[in-house]
């Protein structure tokens, strides 16, 4: 991967706390386990960004590379990779996920 993308990378990152690499966005995710965690994050009521990896094939493919993980969505917080659909999932249902997601002065 070029030192360009994977500063683009980390940027894009670095925009927001809680960062959803996603496809399709969160008004219309173009896929199920990213309406999935849309859905998780919204139950939180968590302000997060999102990226669409359908509109940047260079980004999506050095993303994997980058996380170390194939699969998307791809949650991230302060970051930190927290990983994709599954383990959003488990963190939801353990009630770790809000805690997780919590602004500074939510906790």
């Amino acid at each position: 991967m070029s030192p360009e993308l994977r500063q683009r990378i980390a940027d894009t990152i670095a925009k927001d706390r809680v960062m959803l690499f996603m496809k399709g966005n969160p008004q219309m995710p173009q896929c199920g386990f990213s309406a999935a965690v849309v859905g998780m994050l919204k139950e939180t009521g968590a302000t997060y960004g999102s990226f669409n990896i359908l509109a940047d094939p260079e980004l999506r493919e050095g993303l994997k590379e980058y996380s170390s993980w194939p699969t998307f969505p791809q949650l991230y917080v302060d970051g930190k990779l927290v990983g994709g659909a599954d383990i959003v999932r488990d963190l939801h249902a353990q009630g770790e996920l809000v805690k997780l997601v919590a602004g500074p002065g939510d906790a």
